[in-house]
């Protein structure tokens, strides 16, 4: 058989109440040639009816789907959706594109049209958007959609920011900062640069992203792309959107993602990566050591920060060792203030960024 353009890679376990609505909207894909587009299951430990329904839909899609069954006392989200992934990879030809999304989410008819429009255009990878489901989302409590909405706004508020002050031209504003394996493509040749998905229990999307991003790989975040996913309280990965959603019912004044921190401290961050990258760009990371004073950086760890040979890694690596860099979350009843702060000092951020270039 001919590989197919693009592969979706999906983990499965126990996912009977959902499936169905995941591979049908897969299967009403447009945009995209016929016969372009294949679709990998994993399912792994599956003891309710997923595997029957499965077997019962398969034959009626209009796509090739290769089905894996496996029991590993083991598994975990990291490992299945490396397992998925690695399939994919293996069926598709040296220019193909895996798509990754999970079973109880679903996928927009112009999904896989958007992201090979991504990587088309030069991105070595692409992260989409969720939402919650709009009918699940209505059961939770007020107080969630309050919070959520207000980390969403703030969010954006941060991004632009950040995408102003440390610019990538190949992820430009409008963009966001959303890594869920819900909605993440990538192609081939990236998936194998950076030995494909880490294997960890926890985060295996974010960690994925960061390796490309440290290797120098583009990553587009196109706030376009966007997918639906379940608001349920009890899902199938520890870690993963369910327990979010239920840690913070539990706890509605738990800290809020590392990255919204304080508009002072944001600005702060943004401003010392984009002297780092320049620095790196200009070979003088290594001979100018002013900036490791300011950030309390000690000479020997300087000088393994300017031996990266990759500006991403020599970033990330200041950041992880700067103690004036240490990420400070906010509270959610923090936000409202921060909002209006970011607000009031994005215009000149916008301004200042306008002729600094």
């Amino acid at each position: 058989m001919v590989a197919p353009g693009a592969v979706i890679a999906i983990p499965v376990r126990n996912e009977a109440e959902r499936i169905a609505a995941c591979l049908r909207a897969i299967d009403a894909q447009t945009g995209i040639p016929p016969g372009s587009l294949g679709v990998v299951l994993f399912l792994n430990n599956c003891t309710d009816a997923t595997e029957a329904i499965v077997a019962d839909l398969v034959p009626r899609m209009s796509m090739p789907v290769r089905v894996t069954h496996v029991t590993y006392a083991g598994a975990h989200a990291g490992w299945a959706r490396r397992e998925a992934m690695n399939r994919a990879a293996d069926w598709l030809g040296a220019d193909g594109m895996i798509l990754s999304t999970d079973a109880d989410s679903r996928v927009p008819p112009d999904w896989v049209a958007r992201n090979r429009a991504a990587l088309d255009r030069g991105a070595d990878a692409v992260a989409g958007r969720i939402a919650l489901d709009a009918d699940e989302r209505a059961l939770l409590p007020p107080s969630l959609h309050w919070r959520g909405d207000r980390e969403d706004i703030y969010s954006d508020l941060l991004t632009e920011a950040e995408a102003r002050i440390d610019p990538d031209p190949h992820d430009p504003w409008p963009c966001h900062r959303t890594t869920i394996g819900a909605t993440l493509s990538v192609s081939v040749a990236a998936y194998r640069a950076v030995g494909g998905m880490p294997a960890i229990a926890l985060g295996e999307d974010g960690a994925f992203v960061a390796l490309l991003l440290a290797q120098g790989l583009h990553v587009r975040h196109d706030p376009a792309i966007l997918v639906t996913v379940s608001g349920r309280l009890v899902g199938r990965a520890p870690g993963g959107v369910a327990d979010t959603i239920r840690a913070r019912c539990e706890k509605p004044d738990s800290l809020c993602d590392a990255r919204l921190e304080s508009v002072p401290r944001a600005l702060f961050r943004y401003a010392w990566r984009r002297r780092l990258r320049r620095l790196h760009a200009a070979g003088r990371l290594g001979t100018e050591r002013g900036w490791a004073k300011a950030l309390r950086i000690t000479e020997a760890e300087a000088a393994r920060v300017a031996a990266h040979p990759l500006a991403g890694h020599a970033v990330a690596e200041a950041e992880r060792t700067s103690p004036r860099l240490v990420h400070r979350p906010l509270g959610p009843r923090q936000l409202p203030g921060q909002i209006r702060l970011a607000r009031a000092v994005l215009p000149a951020v916008r301004l200042v960024t306008r002729f600094l270039g």
